[in-house]
């Protein structure tokens, strides 16, 4: 969990980064940029909104050989290590965020390098760096008194409501490869600024586990228990699967899928699917991991408990009580008007 509402703007670097490919160069500010107090609230909110409206996927500086030969990872230590330093490490930094600025598809735009104090993540009070680009540009309109008539002149500028792209470095747990939050608007370049700018890697921990996990179940519901029985056995099971979540603080398979799984002929049919699914969410080979309680409360957010009807009739079932939606909804067939139906109990109609 992330607290970034007394987060303080240190010091900050602007540069540009042009394309590479279309001859375009780069170009480094020799001095930090002076902030006041207005710029500084303006660019805090430009920079941290993603990242509050995002789901919180982390990350980590990754290599193939070891971390200590990630280029951002050094980079941004330099920083941790000597804030001093900052300026001139800002330009290294963007400097290698031009070197990969080669593919036809990436725009030139500004780059920012923030050094941030007073962050708190877990708890924990700590420092960050964060690297941030804008890159499209969008029209807007100036007014300008000419004589004795109102004239419109048209500019063109970045919109402060929406980060391009950016990345947030926690100064914990340097070892690993640190903490990170990043984010990518745009989607024609996936890979430019996670893998080969930053080298990122998900972070493998109890949120990742616990966010994949259910993601995979809620795929299992969807390919397996959908088509082998109906949209309500769907539903309740991933209903028990989020429960099952909720109450317990770790993960046992085997636990698990005696307790959600309420038809057995399921069982093998959903390891079989871990099998081949398994790798796409990373956790072919997880069957136990601490619960993250953030991950739990957010999945269940997003998961739909609704059986929409051809008859624009839906159905909503409880995912606090699954035991409703078993014990007072009922399914049948009607032979004399050739139809599904569903059977609700109830005692009175609730006020809205």
């Amino acid at each position: 969990m992330i607290n970034l509402y007394n987060a303080q703007i240190e010091s900050i670097s602007l540069h540009r980064v042009g394309n590479k490919s279309k001859n375009e160069a780069a170009f480094l500010s020799s001095e930090p940029f002076s902030l006041n107090d207005e710029m500084a609230g303006l660019l805090k909110e430009y920079f941290f909104k993603p990242f509050r409206e995002k789901e919180e996927n982390y990350y980590r500086f990754g290599n193939d050989v070891d971390v200590e030969f990630n280029d951002i990872y050094k980079a941004v230590s330099g920083i941790f290590e000597n804030p001093a330093d900052q300026h001139q490490i800002s330009k290294t930094i963007t400097t290698h965020l031009f070197e990969q600025s080669n593919h036809p598809h990436i725009k030139s735009g500004e780059v920012y390098v923030v050094h941030f104090s007073d962050m708190v993540i877990d708890n924990q009070k700590t420092d960050a760096v964060g690297i941030f680009k804008s890159e499209l540009k969008h029209d807007f309109l100036q007014f300008k008194e000419q004589e004795n008539n109102l004239e419109i002149l048209i500019r063109q500028g970045i919109n402060i409501n929406k980060l391009d792209k950016g990345c947030v470095v926690f100064n914990i747990d340097k070892e690993e490869g640190y903490k990170i939050l990043s984010v990518d608007s745009n989607r024609y370049d996936a890979k430019y600024w996670v893998e080969n700018f930053l080298g990122l890697v998900p972070l493998t921990d109890e949120n990742f586990y616990t966010k994949n996990y259910l993601k995979f179940c809620q795929n299992f519901a969807k390919d397996v228990v959908l088509p082998a029985e109906d949209k309500q056995q769907e539903v309740l099971f991933m209903n028990r699967a989020v429960n099952h979540f909720a109450k317990n603080d770790n993960f046992e398979e085997t636990s698990f899928l005696n307790e959600v799984m309420e038809n057995p002929d399921l069982i093998p049919e959903f390891k079989h699917y871990k099998v081949e699914k398994g790798p796409k969410y990373s956790i072919e080979d997880v069957s136990n991991f601490d619960i993250a309680n953030k991950a739990v409360s957010d999945a269940r957010r997003k998961i739909k408990n609704v059986i929409n009807l051809d008859t624009n009739i839906q159905i909503k079932l409880d995912f606090i009580n699954p035991e409703s939606a078993e014990k007072f909804v009922e399914k049948g067939w009607d032979e004399e008007r050739q139809m599904y139906y569903y059977l609700v109990y109830f005692n009175k109609e609730q006020k809205s």
